[in-house]
């Protein structure tokens, strides 16, 4: 017979428990023993409900305060000297992810970084050339020993020992040409030892997450592979290993494994739907295939005909006793329940499936192949009129954007002016000093807002009082702007809830959910709208409120838009037609926003587009159609705006040594990027490949509490003028600002606006 397996469980709960839990917490509202109790009755509940549903395979340790890979790292000791003195447990594991300052500590933050191509951030590991690692928690065996406990045989995750290091980086005193995959042997002994343990404890399956098989890999990294999964394999014959591959297809990186005896490989055939015949032809006898069949990042139902053909498929070269089904990746990137779900009309919400959903649809597909499909004809039957339903809908096609789609031409995807006639005009009309500052453009978003905002959806005050109180906060922060000597002021965006969601409420072909809520890191939560239909802009979004800012000073005002391609990648997007058409569709809407801004007054213009290297496929092979028309979709939302309106964007954290030529022609003014927990890395692709718009590179880590020093300020601020010319480089934080609080703010602004005055007086008076 066939076995459901499931890669992991959402975090969050329903409801996002563990969000209120983790930050009641850190603001001291709870006491360690309260955060410690209540994660543990969150874990039991996620157990129960996968026990409950008819799931064989259920997962334990893909539970975490922060993120796996931060616990990972906790766990094998891989702590930065920085941490040393802090006190061992929370107080050090939270200072990694998030920096600490308090009397008489100053820690920064470990790197973040994007989980692959998904918008999950996890904490980059930091390795010394002589790094000794120890077993420094037992989380891992807890939590297994948690589930037995509950009369629940779990098999635990843990992440692979080669994915591990390559998801690393050095340490900066690091000499060069130290890869951090050099310490496999190193770690392989406490991978074998933490093993050892599981099976003491009474694990039969684990889990060991090997996402970089999925990459471009050299082929002198099969050894390391080899050497690694021979070695865990020895450990015990009670214990069966199965490797999890997903986001992309393990292509021959499959020969990097298949060397070892392992007993099982997971696929994702979501992302990778062709590799599966591949595969078929080239496993190993007696080695068992898990297929991820049911999509683990999006939240439209599975077509069940489709996914019992392509399991009955390797049933038949395999045979059922060698066959897993599963989610084609952890349902950590899905929401929770659609139970909860009371804003979407029954139409659309019989399209969709969120993780308690795909866990019942992996157990359907289970009995259909072990039973009969009679057995679950119902559940089929009703699947199959779903399925119809979203394809033949009428909502979902307008044929006016159809029009319009049809009626693009050359002049639309390219800026009037080059940029240097540009440059000069902008600057006559801006006025600006040397080294500008601005926001990325959110600023704290309070308890009060959220309550206003609250009591407004809820009907308990009227439009005019809740634009009264929005109001007076854009007041409050353009008056504060000035006073500190921000050159391009942003209004703060108080009355969005998110810079995805709120474009989506004011579009057509979007619908929301009120609780399809999915972790993006830490306790950060996003609730990304979903995109059913053509997308159409009825209505002016942003113009009024811009104008209403940009009459409360003298100073420019940024209009503030969210990109075509990071609407798309931070949406559940519908699958019925191509992603690109998909965001053209939203450059379209984009565009005639920009129009409107510009016909407005506002000068400045910034549509970010933080998500665009998150796109990337995974294999090199695949990224020019990407960022063709990536970049197009960018361009068509950006141009046909006059030569003295000045176009920003905004990036996250990537190696833009990759994609330097794409970045380039986006043809924007001025690009801000994430920049303070890369060590000023990401600089050297726009030094080495001569960028020459203007360029605001992060000042300062915003994902942390900590307030920079001026000094810290200074000393960065100096290391860039290595990279890019004085002339281009704008002073700016890391990104948007909403998720700190005011006291912080304030302080950190106010420290790197006084910095930048100094650099123009000191460059005045050379």
């Amino acid at each position: 017979m066939v076995f459901t397996f499931n890669l992991g469980f959402p975090r969050m709960g329903a409801n996002r428990k563990l969000k209120r839990l983790v930050e009641n917490f850190w603001s001291g509202k709870v006491d360690e023993n309260t955060l410690i109790t209540d994660a543990k009755k969150l874990r039991e509940e996620h157990w129960l409900l996968q026990k409950n549903a008819g799931l064989d395979h259920i997962p334990s340790n893909d539970f975490s305060f922060y993120d796996q890979v931060v616990d990972h790292s906790y766990a094998f000791g891989v702590i930065p000297a920085r941490y040393k003195n802090l006190n061992p447990g929370l107080e050090t594991y939270f200072a990694m992810c998030r920096g600490l300052q308090k009397p008489g500590i100053d820690v920064a933050a470990c790197k973040m970084k994007k989980w692959f191509n998904t918008n999950y951030h996890y904490i980059v590991p930091e390795f010394e050339p002589n790094q000794q690692f120890t077993l420094n928690s037992t989380k891992v065996i807890d939590e297994y020993k948690e589930a037995k406990a509950l009369g629940i045989q779990t098999h635990p995750v843990i992440l692979g020992p080669v994915s591990y290091l390559m998801l690393g980086k050095p340490t900066k005193d690091a000499p060069q040409g130290f890869k951090p995959i050099q310490l496999l042997d190193r770690l392989l002994s406490l991978y074998e030892e933490l093993l050892s343990k599981l099976v003491s404890a009474g694990v039969t399956w684990i889990q060991i997450d090997e996402p970089c098989l999925v990459l471009d890999l050299p082929s002198t990294i099969k050894n390391e592979y080899v050497s690694a999964y021979n070695a865990l394999t020895k450990v015990s014959p009670q214990l069966k290993i199965l490797i999890a591959t997903y986001f992309e297809r393990i292509g021959t990186n499959l020969d990097f494994i298949t060397d070892t005896p392992i007993n099982a490989i997971h696929i994702d055939l979501i992302r990778a739907p062709d590799q599966l015949e591949s595969i078929l032809r080239r496993l190993p006898a007696k080695v068992s295939l898990s297929l991820g069949l049911v999509n683990g990042r999006n939240i439209w139902k599975t077509n069940l005909e489709v996914a019992l053909a392509k399991a009955q498929k390797a049933i038949d070269v395999l045979g059922s006793e060698c066959v897993f089904i599963a989610p084609s990746c952890s349902l950590l990137h899905s929401p929770h329940s659609i139970q909860s779900e009371k804003k979407i009309d029954n139409e659309i919400l019989n399209w969709l499936s969120f993780a308690v959903e795909k866990i019942k649809k992996i157990v359907i597909i289970s009995k259909a192949l072990n039973n009969s499909v009679q057995s679950v004809q119902t559940e089929l039957e009703a699947n199959r009129k779903s399925i119809q339903s979203h394809r033949e809908s009428a909502r979902t096609q307008n044929p006016t954007v159809q029009q319009k789609m049809k009626a693009l031409g050359p002049d639309m995807f390219r800026r009037k002016f080059p940029f240097h006639e540009r440059q000069l005009s902008q600057r006559k009309k801006l006025s600006l000093p040397l080294f500008p500052t601005t926001t990325v453009g959110s600023l704290p978003q309070t308890k009060d807002i959220r309550t206003i905002r609250a009591k407004f959806k809820k009907g308990e005050i009227n439009q005019t009082q809740y634009d009264n109180f929005i109001k007076r906060e854009i007041e409050k922060c353009v008056h504060f702007q000035e006073e500190i000597g921000i050159d391009v002021l942003v209004h703060g965006e108080f009355e969005r809830n998110d810079m995805v969601e709120f474009f989506g409420e004011n579009l057509q072909g979007y619908v929301f959910s009120g609780n399809g809520w999915v972790q993006s890191y830490g306790s950060r939560c996003t609730k990304p709208p979903i995109i059913f239909g053509d997308i159409s802009r009825p209505n002016p979004m942003t113009v009024e409120i811009i104008k209403y800012a940009q009459s409360l000073t003298d100073k420019p005002m940024k209009g503030m838009l969210t990109g075509p391609i990071t609407m798309l990648q931070w949406s559940f997007v519908r699958d019925d037609q191509p992603r690109k058409d998909t965001a053209f569709q939203l450059a379209l809407a984009i565009r005639e926003e920009v129009h409107d801004l510009e016909a407005a007054g506002i000068s400045v213009i910034q549509i970010d587009e933080p998500a665009i290297c998150e796109g990337l496929p995974l294999r090199k092979e695949d990224w020019n159609v990407y960022l063709n028309w990536a970049v197009d979709a960018f361009l068509l939302s950006s141009t046909g705006v006059d030569c003295s309106t000045q176009i920003h964007t905004h990036m996250c954290y990537s190696d833009f040594n990759d994609i330097i030529e794409a970045i380039r022609c986006l043809d924007a003014d001025v690009i801000t990027i994430e920049n303070s927990r890369s060590d000023l890395k990401l600089l050297n692709a726009f030094e080495e490949h001569e960028y020459t718009a203007e360029i605001g590179p992060g000042l300062y880590d915003i994902h942390s509490p900590r307030v920079p020093t001026k000094e810290e300020l200074k000393v960065r601020l100096h290391a860039i003028f290595k990279y890019i010319p004085k002339n281009l480089i704008w002073a700016n934080p890391d990104c948007g600002l909403k998720t700190r609080e005011w006291p912080e703010v304030e302080a950190a602004l106010k420290n790197m606006t006084d910095v930048a005055k100094e650099f123009r007086a000191i460059e005045a008076n050379c």
